[in-house]
């Protein structure tokens, strides 16, 4: 399944569900037999249009008991333990969002109170990440994306522009940029650099790191390099990468190399849990950072945030500056158009928890990661991430190799499936050694409750697999 979706041609778009359908004739409902009810009208004995845009009407309770019906198969948001997107808000900024889908946030004239409140948001995340805010410093200048790929697009385009034209100053070749990233990079960081034309250079995992290598990090750089990205948390295993050890290697090397940090999971987590680790604007070398509102943020998808140091690292070439929506305004973003309710139901949660309420949760959301990765090493697991904040508030753990299992990991997420858990098996990033992991997203309505729940469904698919004959258990495998 994808995201690109290819327009099927007619034959195939005609074509009956189940072949030789097409030669068996259906008796159609009378105008007489048609009913008020939702089941009783003849929408609910047609299928759902997929091809064409229908001719005719239908009335607006049929189509919403239609199409909620059709959603049913989907999994239950709350079970999908894959994914680090936000799946509960508090009824109020539910209804607060509710009210504003009908802005359109760009419109800054016609809404200029919820374009404050993106400036709010901005001067919040900034400070949060200590970005420098005395008179005689620039100012640090921010931007809301609908996620952290559009911020990570706009930061790279940052980099690459401040590198060229640095370049070009000098009179050299700006033909090929390059970046250096860790191989276990979210797969945005891979579209950047394929969209925007830079060599990927990667560190590559093994089979015991897999985070960058600070030293092989900056040891890649050459003169077309236009920046070095590190992760506030890894996908894979939601481990921080060290950003102070290449910080600290750059200067002592004297290599004039910006660093953007991907806080994208871990930036509204470690400034609550492990505030005095050093990643953010207090490295002289972090000239940018995005992070995900709609991950740890605690916002329904999707709104993403970026903050540059300093105007500096903006090229003002970037910056579009329109006046057709009624006032002059500048615009940095690869979209348009997009709605404010994401930017409200930020603000609404920075203003309901502040710093106290934040970091209760996400010191919540780490105690609940850190009983689950016991229980399981308990029973048998190999825990691949870390506890105790060291990382973000997730679990990576694997079946043991020393007990020759006759089922892997995939099988074991085949069994949780049909219980109704999405739990995903992967495979370790390249050069790691092929090794297979499941991971559990500890997010804000995971309570220890719900958490005994999944142990208590492990431990039987477990037990389930291990009492399959050899063979059976083979076709989940991956």
């Amino acid at each position: 399944m994808v995201h690109l979706t290819t327009v099927p041609n007619d034959d195939v778009a005609q074509a009956p569900l189940v072949e030789g359908l097409e030669n068996i004739k259906f008796e159609q409902p009378q105008e007489d037999e048609v009913t008020a009810s939702v089941y009783g009208s003849r929408f609910a004995s047609e299928g759902l249009p997929g091809h064409s845009l229908p001719d005719g009407e239908m009335p607006r309770d049929v189509a919403y008991r239609m199409i909620k019906d059709h959603l049913t198969l989907d999994g239950n948001p709350v079970l999908n333990l894959a994914s680090f997107v936000t799946t509960y808000m508090e009824e109020e900024a539910e209804k607060l969002m509710a009210e504003a889908l009908p802005k359109n946030f760009i419109d800054y004239e016609e809404y200029p109170q919820t374009a404050d409140i993106q400036n709010k948001c901005v001067n919040m995340i900034a400070r949060l990440y200590n970005a420098p805010t005395d008179a005689n410093e620039d100012n640090a200048m921010g931007t809301s994306t609908v996620g952290s790929s559009e911020a990570i697009m706009l930061a790279t385009l940052a980099m690459k522009r401040r590198w060229q034209n640095k370049r070009k100053a000098a009179g050299k070749d700006i033909s090929k940029p390059n970046i250096v990233m860790n191989s276990a990079v979210q797969v945005c960081w891979e579209k950047a650099a394929r969209y925007f034309e830079i060599e990927e250079k990667y560190v590559y995992c093994t089979e015991s790191r897999y985070v960058i290598d600070p030293a092989e990090a900056v040891g890649m750089i050459d003169e077309n390099t236009i920046g070095i990205c590190t992760i506030l948390g890894s996908t894979y295993t939601g481990q921080y990468e060290d950003t102070k050890a290449v910080n600290d290697l750059l200067i002592k090397k004297g290599i004039d190399c910006p660093i953007h940090v991907d806080a994208a999971s871990g930036g509204f987590v470690a400034p609550f849990v492990v505030p005095e680790m050093e990643w953010d604007f207090r490295l002289e070398k972090v000239v940018s950072i995005n992070v995900s509102g709609h991950k740890y943020g605690l916002v329904y998808p999707g709104v993403g945030w970026v903050v540059w140091r300093s105007p500096e690292f903006l090229p003002k070439e970037l910056v579009f500056n329109i006046n057709y929506l009624g006032a002059d305004q500048a615009s940095f973003t690869l979209n348009f158009s997009k709605g404010a309710s994401q930017v409200l139901g930020q603000y609404y949660q920075f203003i309901r928890l502040g710093r106290s309420g934040y970091r209760s949760i996400m010191l919540n959301l780490t105690r609940t990661a850190d009983y689950l990765a016991a229980c399981l090493k308990q029973m048998g697991f190999v825990i691949m991430s870390e506890g105790g904040g060291k990382g973000l508030p997730l679990v990576a753990f694997r079946l043991n190799p020393e007990k020759n299992h006759h089922f892997d990991e995939f099988a074991v997420a085949h069994q949780l499936r049909e219980r109704g858990w999405v739990v995903p098996a992967y495979t370790m990033a390249p050069n790691a050694g092929k090794l297979k992991l499941l991971r559990v997203v500890v997010r804000e309505d995971f309570s220890r409750s719900r958490c005994d729940s999944l142990v208590q469904d492990i431990k039987q698919a477990v037990e389930t697999l291990a009492k399959m004959k050899d063979g059976t258990a083979e076709q989940y495998m991956e």
